[in-house]
């Protein structure tokens, strides 16, 4: 039927989940933005996926943080790529995140799932 759109299987992040996610992933060790944003869509089961246009300066900002710190390396295919690793204030800043995100699963939780009323 022309004019009408197709679901979305794609998830658009909540302003600030993207950090989260960079510095989560950075927790399991050492990537390139193209691994970052690799592992957020595998481990998502390819709901979440990040476009380089929003990962990048995502890194950068974290990066001038001081919560990631960037190197230079070789890629296996010997072409050099940016690496990115956590930095000690990352996994402070990481805690600090995954505690704001835990309560706002909860309160969304209790908002969509409500305890069962009774009736008086």
């Amino acid at each position: 039927m022309p004019g009408r759109r197709q679901p979305a299987t794609r998830i658009e992040l909540l302003q600030g989940t993207l950090d989260l996610l960079i510095l989560q992933t950075l927790r399991w060790g050492p990537r390139h933005g193209y691994g970052i944003s690799q592992l957020i869509r595998s481990q998502s089961g390819d709901v979440l996926q990040v476009d380089t246009g929003s990962l990048y300066p995502a890194l950068h900002r974290l990066e001038k943080n001081g919560w990631v710190r960037a190197e230079w390396q070789l890629s296996e295919n010997r072409q050099r790529v940016r690496e990115y690793r956590l930095t000690a204030d990352g996994r402070r800043q990481l805690a600090a995140e995954r505690s704001k995100w835990e309560r706002f699963s909860a309160a969304m939780a209790g908002i969509m799932n409500p305890p069962l009323e009774t009736k008086p």
